[in-house]
């Protein structure tokens, strides 16, 4: 199956090579870092991590600890139970347990 990364509600298909991916990660790190540049951007460094997180642990914990965070400061803990939308109570449970087992 093919990784896919998620970002505001629209999804985004990745390479299937582990090599790959991780190439790619570094490559928008990297060129975000000369954002001042034209065309490149600083935007490219949070999406080279959003890459990156998909096969580094330590950048997935970030990326996970950035989501509960988020999710908490906008009161978001409760918003699915409410809206009645199983896959978006899913993932919330599914993002605070995991953040929960990398806390140990």
């Amino acid at each position: 199956m093919a990784h896919k990364i998620r970002l505001f509600d629209r999804h985004w298909h990745l390479p299937k090579s582990k090599p790959l991916r991780i190439g790619l990660g570094i490559l928008l790190v990297a060129f975000g870092l000369l954002g001042f540049l034209p065309v490149l951007g600083f935007w490219m460094i949070p999406l080279g991590l959003l890459v990156l997180s998909v096969d580094l642990p330590i950048v997935r914990r970030w990326r996970r600890q950035l989501t509960v965070w988020w999710h908490r400061k906008r009161g978001d803990d409760q918003a699915p139970a409410e809206t009645g939308s199983a896959e978006k109570a899913a993932e919330t449970r599914r993002a605070t347990s995991e953040m929960t087992r990398l806390q140990k």
